[in-house]
């Protein structure tokens, strides 16, 4: 059954991964409600998760939507690098959908944040 992803590094358009999208329907820029954190992994792909209720540092990240059915998920998936892994995020209208994210004890303390940026693309147009 087809389902909304919220995708937010190189599964974006014109990114690597890209292609690993398959036919799945674009939907549009969104950003997430103001409550991830984001970092590098290495410089290869972003890491991104949500903060705890009450506790400060989170902002919105941009990404990019798309419809995805099961197949091309399992595509995806099997293509991810390491640790990425497909878990509910809300977006900044409120809406719940199935994002990419990274376990925070792997990222915190272990990667340089790029929160700030908002983004991986902005992330990348400062290298």
């Amino acid at each position: 059954m087809p389902f909304e992803l919220f995708v937010n590094g190189t599964l974006m358009r014109g990114l690597k991964l890209n292609p690993n999208m398959g036919t799945s329907e674009f939907l549009g820029e969104f950003r997430t409600a103001p409550y991830y954190r984001a970092f590098t992994i290495n410089d290869v792909h972003p890491g991104m998760f949500r903060v705890n209720d009450g506790e400060s540092g989170g902002a919105s990240i941009w990404g990019e939507l798309y419809m995805v059915d099961d197949e091309t998920w399992a595509k995806i998936e099997a293509g991810e690098p390491p640790n990425l892994y497909r878990g509910m995020i809300e977006l900044e209208d409120g809406r719940k959908v199935y994002g990419i994210l990274y376990p925070r004890e792997l990222a915190d303390g272990h990667y340089p944040e790029i929160t700030q940026y908002g983004g991986w693309r902005a992330y990348w147009a400062t290298k």
